[in-house]
């Protein structure tokens, strides 16, 4: 069961002084196999939140559909905007209901979840398990986050801009895939602002 689905990908997310941007590469693998050379890793799933996606392609393409719909119910119930904590909390709790569910092959998806709310704008790691972590600085996932931790971890800075880790990331991505064969095939970035969520690099 365990080489049944291969998967590889490098996303990451950086907290700034001014704001959130998440990046990932495009490449899809299924083992030794280059399945997607387009794929879409960057998801902006509300006017609020985006996320990066890391695993099985079914069980994330599935998630992030749920989120959706999750996130307009709880406004249209509360008739008021979602926390990036409360949006963070439900998609742990789908992530958590996934993975324990039966099936032939286990559904392992993992998420990097950026967002603005009242507060400001927040970054959260969501573990396949369905815990949830608040990052303060940087995080990556997939197999190729080895080799962007060693950009990440030298370069970084708390007083960094969204302009600044844009550069940041495309520098981290492409050392990934310079050394991880199942990460390539060009980058997409996502930047949060206490304003908007824009894609800066890559395709809608």
């Amino acid at each position: 069961m365990e080489n049944t689905l291969k998967t590889g990908t490098t996303t990451l997310g950086i907290v700034c002084k001014d704001g959130i941007v998440l990046a990932a590469d495009r490449r899809a693998t299924a083992g030794n196999m280059i399945v997607d050379k387009k794929a879409k890793k960057t998801h902006i799933i509300s006017d609020d939140f985006a996320v990066t996606i890391a695993g099985g392609v079914s069980d994330a393409q599935l998630l992030i559909k749920l989120i959706r719909a999750e996130l307009k119910l709880k406004e249209i119930h509360t008739d008021k905007r979602t926390t990036a904590k409360e949006a963070a909390n439900l998609l742990g709790g789908l992530l958590y209901s996934n993975i324990r569910k039966m099936s032939m092959i286990p559904g392992i998806a993992h998420f990097l979840l950026g967002g603005k709310d009242h507060s400001g704008t927040h970054l959260y790691d969501l573990f396949p398990d369905g815990s949830v972590t608040k990052v303060t600085d940087f995080i990556s996932s997939g197999s190729g986050s080895v080799f962007a931790y060693g950009v990440l971890e030298t370069q970084y800075n708390p007083n960094i801009t969204t302009l600044e880790a844009a550069k940041l990331a495309i520098k981290a991505i492409n050392t990934a895939i310079q050394r991880d064969s199942c990460s390539g095939n060009g980058i997409d970035i996502v930047v949060i602002n206490d304003k908007e969520i824009k894609r800066v690099m890559g395709k809608n």
